[in-house]
């Protein structure tokens, strides 16, 4: 088994700076091209403040996601959380780790079933946890989640096998 760093933390999941600036920038030059065509040449009034309204949406996207990849996953023998210490799940409470080619996950991740139901809750490009699933993955890198994933693995696997 793998052992953990000086704090304990076991893997590290993270967004890279090229991710980080792709994923924003798209999101946020989308947003700037649907006011621009919105004010460039003003359709009628409902088309107008949907186009707007889908413009200002897309920059608040984009900002949520640049705030939320400035911070990390880490797992811990205990439990997964961000850099900033909101915790995803405990490790007690995972049940399986899906990470096959049709798995319903996020682009280079995983998806984690818990034993019970958690509060909704959403960092873009990072995680988000949905009821009794959580994924991980979006803007980051595909071999630091495999090996999250594999971790978290054998972690269940070493429990179940207990």
């Amino acid at each position: 088994m793998f052992h953990p760093d000086k704090d304990g933390v076991l893997a590290v999941v993270g967004a890279s700076t090229g991710r980080r600036v792709v994923a924003c920038g798209v999101i946020y030059v989308l947003g700037m091209l649907l006011i621009y065509v919105a004010l460039g040449e003003p359709p009628a009034l409902p088309l107008l403040l949907l186009v707007l309204a889908l413009g200002i949406g897309s920059l608040v996207l984009a900002e949520a996601l640049r705030r939320a990849t400035l911070s990390e996953i880490m797992m811990t023998a205990d439990t997964i959380s961000t850099s900033d210490g909101m915790v995803i799940a405990r490790i007690d409470d995972i049940v399986s780790v899906d990470r096959g080619a049709f798995a319903f996950k996020p682009s280079n991740g995983f998806t984690l079933k818990l034993k019970t139901k958690q509060p909704r809750g959403w960092a873009p490009g990072l995680w988000w946890r949905f009821g009794r699933y959580v994924g991980v993955g979006g803007a980051v890198s595909a071999g630091q989640s495999k090996f999250m994933a594999e971790q978290i693995a054998l972690q269940v696997a070493t429990r179940s096998a207990k």
